[in-house]
């Protein structure tokens, strides 16, 4: 499923007990891992020799493992390898992703959404295409449901236009041809967008890394520390010591902790929202032909509640997005002590969170009550009941916030010497993974 795109903020106010909690332990809570890192202190040491490599990358997602693929193929005489702290790849934001290929209709032009979605959507289209992976462009409607929303949706059709994205605004009669079920006043049609499993593409670039002798990913490979020693980087984890000439932080919702681990000091702190969706009925299923969304709040870089029909057959949709209480919190009683504490006294989360309380009321709304779930998604499509609606397996995004409470709305590298941090990687990081992994790749190249 995708990373919440349409994150909502609610008010949590920070009580003393959380700074005392907080205070009494300065070197973490000594609660079990915490996002793949661990205090040093509360995990016995194993034995394993240190291997060596050119390259670790931390961070088995679609990002990491793109950087690596990259990296193995450009520099074939380099030793790569990805670190990964699941048993398997892929295994959160990008393992929870709804599957759209993006065209880059929405992002600025000119900023790094735009240039990355564009490139890295052909070479994803590419990538599947050459390793027989199941994608579709088939084509969304973004629809304005009223008078008022015109406006916003004509400033979407301009930026696609600066973008080089093949679009059209459409009237109703058109709209119904694409989407019969869908109420709109008018709307972009953009065919040029499309579904893929991106969990499946995430196997398929495990496989490729690891098809040429000595590359390879490590699964259960938490990492406990970093440590740079003269010309070398040296890393614990639970599955053994590495030692690399360079490293490259992929973390994704561990990024800014993996980012300071590293040495440097992140100049945003990840922040996690969890996305919750539903899926349609079978029944249900001739309401939506391909994606359908709504025309996004321009005051925030999301895409708001929306259907998306599912490469392996179904239809999802949401999100809605509420704070997470743990960074890789899925449900809704999924609590980490930690993370929730660092969010709460995080003085740019609570500017966003007082800024923005309306917008986050109303998402914990459609959190607990699923007619107002409902309400939200028959804005677009009329025909939808409650009896439609099945739960389905939510997502957490990764949300960088400043220190002044902006949410960064674009992707974020970190550099020092030897190490590349990739600090904020929001959607569409998933359709421009490839191309996000050659510019990881060139800069890596200027430190070679």
């Amino acid at each position: 499923m995708m990373p919440p795109e349409r994150p909502g903020l609610s008010v949590f106010w920070v009580v003393p007990e959380i700074r005392h909690l907080l205070n009494a332990f300065p070197g973490g809570l000594p609660i079990g891992p915490i996002g793949g890192v661990f205090p040093n202190d509360i995990v016995p040491k194993q034995s394993h020799a240190m291997e060596n490599s050119d390259v670790v990358i931390i961070g088995g997602g679609i990002v990491g493992l793109a950087t690596g693929l990259r990296l193995t193929r450009e520099k074939p005489g380099l030793k790569v390898i990805v670190l990964e702290k699941e048993a398997t790849p892929g295994h959160h934001q990008t393992g929870h992703n709804s599957g759209v290929l993006h065209s880059g209709i929405y992002y600025k032009p000119g900023s790094l959404k735009a240039v990355n979605c564009r490139e890295g959507r052909k070479a994803m289209i590419e990538f599947c295409a050459d390793e027989g992976i199941d994608h579709e462009i088939c084509g969304k409607v973004i629809v304005a449901t009223s008078e008022d929303e015109l406006p916003a949706l004509d400033r979407i059709f301009q930026r696609g236009q600066e973008n080089g994205i093949k679009c059209e605004t459409i009237e109703k009669e058109r709209l119904k041809e694409l989407e019969p079920h869908a109420a709109g006043v008018r709307a972009i049609h953009v065919p040029e967008a499309g579904i893929v499993n991106f969990s499946r593409v995430c196997d398929r670039l495990a496989e490729r890394i690891s098809d040429r002798e000595g590359n390879r990913v490590v699964y259960k490979a938490e990492v406990r520390s970093i440590q740079e020693k003269g010309d070398a980087i040296i890393l614990e984890t639970r599955a053994g010591e590495f030692e690399t000439r360079f490293l490259v932080n992929c973390a994704g919702l561990q990024s800014d902790r993996v980012t300071a681990m590293g040495g440097q000091k992140p100049n945003v702190k990840i922040v996690p929202f969890r996305g919750e969706y539903y899926k349609l009925t079978s029944e249900a299923h001739t309401l939506v032909k391909n994606l359908i969304y709504p025309v996004p709040d321009p005051a925030f870089p999301f895409l708001g509640v929306h259907f998306t029909r599912m490469i392996e057959g179904g239809i999802e949709c949401g999100p809605n997005a509420v704070l997470a209480f743990a960074r890789e919190g899925y449900g809704k009683t999924n609590i980490n002590l930690r993370d929730l504490a660092e969010t709460l006294t995080y003085p740019g989360f609570l500017k966003l969170a007082s800024r923005f309380w309306r917008i986050g009321a109303g998402e914990m709304l459609r959190s607990y009550s699923k007619p107002a779930f409902v309400r939200a998604l028959r804005r677009l499509v009329p025909g939808i009941r409650a009896e439609h609606l099945e739960p389905a397996p939510a997502g957490v995004r990764a949300q960088a916030v400043a220190p002044d409470g902006a949410m960064v709305d674009d992707f974020m590298i970190q550099e020092s010497r030897r190490v590349v941090n990739v600090c904020n990687a929001p959607s569409p990081a998933a359709t421009a993974a490839l191309n996000i992994g050659n510019i990881i790749v060139d800069k890596l190249k200027t430190h070679f």
